[in-house]
């Protein structure tokens, strides 16, 4: 598989990153045992793809709703012209809530995926945080009702 003109990865990377991919603390001896190599290769195979910038380090996945965020919405930002868009996302990037942001195409300059406690504490975002920023035109907010799908890219 060819990842870009200057990354190659062999059938051994595949199936490390895929079982990474499913279990992200797996043992590298574990890792091993299943590829049928020595745990020496995959440390140098995970050095490798961590240069390369493949691997860019390890996150914990939060329970969101037990830590008392119930609210996971989506709220699409408008701006009034291309030349915002670098303090509105110098901005938005201070907002705690918001964790992932996106420049797309489309209706919506900016896509933005936001977590908060309750309705009251989202209408707070959106009011005070991210509409009073200097270049937002408006807001679109999108409530998910549900999550039935959460993964990673299977490769």
């Amino acid at each position: 598989m060819t990842i870009n003109a200057t990354i190659h990865l062999d059938e051994l990377d595949l199936q490390i990153l895929d079982i990474l991919i499913k279990d992200a603390r797996t043992p590298y001896l574990e890792i091993a045992r299943v590829c049928h190599v020595s745990g020496g290769t995959i440390h140098v195979r995970m050095k490798k793809m961590e240069d390369l910038g493949i691997i860019r380090g390890t996150k914990i996945l939060l329970d969101m709703p037990k830590l008392g965020y119930d609210v996971c919405c989506f709220v699409g930002i408008y701006l009034d012209k291309a030349s915002s868009f670098s303090a509105a996302i110098e901005e938005l990037t201070n907002i705690k809530e918001i964790v992932e942001l996106h420049y797309t195409t489309g209706e919506y300059t900016i896509f933005s995926k936001v977590i908060c406690k309750n309705i009251a504490h989202l209408q707070d975002v959106l009011l005070n945080s991210i509409n009073v920023i200097k270049g937002v035109q408006r807001t679109d907010t999108l409530i998910s009702l549900s999550q039935p799908i959460d993964r990673n890219v299977q490769l």
